[in-house]
């Protein structure tokens, strides 16, 4: 196998096998302790962002369905790819064995096909929600998105199973474990551009083409009539029997929802291009150095760069939930109510303590009032003057309790 495949993946890209690397202490330290803090934050992030979406009823949305399939791609991606990096550098050889060596490179790149494809599934799906709402009724469904996300893995799937017969375990010439190619460069050269083709230039040049369209219908020009502010519009006219206050209360209600709805859809967008853009700046160091050293002779293999580019992967995986929180309301406000969920276990048993306390007090002070009072005479038109005596201590006896 050649040299200039060795940076071909983002496993190899670790450079383990090299003896100037290995003996740097400085650079194994500074990569070492980047690739943890990466992956561990996003890891965490992104599982964070997988539990709001499933617990959160109102978060069941078609595109945070996308999110979700973005954010298990992106777990893959720094499980497969982040830490097998981390024992590399430590251990200097490849430990995990020939399966090892053959699971983690097709799960790096099922995590990486399958997050560019979740990018765009919800470009098109934001595409269809702003500029055709009225096909979105139908289209933009949570149904639909879970078929589509599971038509994007099953091909995804299918399409990494080809890494199978494209890797294998070596012993280079310091006698040192390696997981790399079989293949030569110039079998490895045709699958690699398919790769970078279809993952990376296809999806931004979609992105790119429908994000315009987008903000030119959401920015530039007014938006389309939503079906249900139509209809909160017909419902509107239908209700003249109301009474005046209410009309108008009804009024500014209906008016603001637009602005509403329109700010939010603003919001979404905005976060989802921030979310592109990051896909296409992060990854384009590594896919800009493999295209270069597949057409030349003498790779550029310069350890600190590759640092680099290896960085910015991981860093794409591990910065979307951070995105989330800062761009979007609803999933900072479902982030915290995660994070808060044992504190607010505490509060509703707390609440439903004091709600039976109260109504045992209110209970025993009716009780006694009851007991106090008398039967009221034969004549109903007679009331009794200190019938409403009782109550009062009884309301009294609940305040100081």
């Amino acid at each position: 196998m050649e040299n200039g495949s060795k940076v071909d993946s983002p496993t190899n890209i670790s450079l383990a096998n090299n003896d100037v690397v290995f003996s740097m202490i400085e650079y194994k330290a500074i990569s070492v302790f980047l690739v943890l803090l990466i992956c561990g934050v996003g890891i965490i992030g992104n599982i964070m962002v997988v539990l709001v979406v499933f617990i959160t009823r109102d978060m069941r949305t078609p595109t945070n369905c996308y999110l979700v399939s973005l954010a298990v791609a992106d777990l893959m991606v720094l499980v497969a790819a982040g830490l097998p990096n981390v024992t590399d550098s430590l251990a200097g050889t490849w430990i995990y064995g020939h399966a090892g060596c053959l699971s983690i490179t097709y799960f790096q790149y099922l995590g990486i096909n399958a997050s560019s494809c979740s990018i765009t599934a919800f470009t098109v799906e934001r595409y269809i929600a702003i500029c055709h709402p009225m096909k979105a009724q139908t289209v933009c469904t949570v149904s639909r998105a879970k078929r589509i996300i599971a038509i994007v893995w099953v091909f995804t799937c299918i399409y990494c199973m080809m890494w199978f017969f494209l890797v294998d375990i070596q012993v280079n010439k310091t006698q040192q474990v390696e997981c790399g190619y079989k293949v030569s460069r110039n079998l490895y050269l045709p699958i690699y551009l398919t790769d970078f083709t279809i993952f990376y230039v296809i999806p931004l040049f979609v992105a790119t083409i429908l994000y315009g369209l987008i903000g030119r219908i959401l920015f530039l020009s007014p938006i389309p009539s939503h079906p249900d502010s139509t209809m909160e519009r017909w419902r509107e006219k239908s209700s003249k029997e109301k009474n005046a206050a209410e009309a108008d209360g009804n009024k500014m209600n209906n008016r603001s929802r637009p602005r509403g709805a329109l700010s939010s859809r603003k919001q979404v967008t905005k976060m989802l291009a921030v979310v592109v853009v990051l896909f296409a700046l992060l990854w384009m160091p590594y896919r800009t150095l493999v295209l270069v050293n597949s057409f030349m002779e003498n790779p550029y293999l310069d350890p600190w760069f590759l640092l680099f580019c290896r960085i910015c992967v991981y860093a794409n995986s591990a910065i979307n939930p951070v995105i989330y929180n800062l761009m979007s309301q609803k999933f900072r406000t479902a982030f915290k109510r995660l994070c808060k969920c044992g504190q607010v276990d505490t509060q509703r048993r707390s609440i439903y303590l004091t709600t039976t306390s109260y109504s045992m007090v209110r209970d025993n002070a009716n009780t006694r009032v009851e007991k106090k009072e008398k039967p009221p005479p034969d004549n109903p038109t007679v009331v009794p003057k200190q019938a409403e005596k009782p109550r009062v201590e009884g309301e009294l006896y609940y305040s100081v309790v």
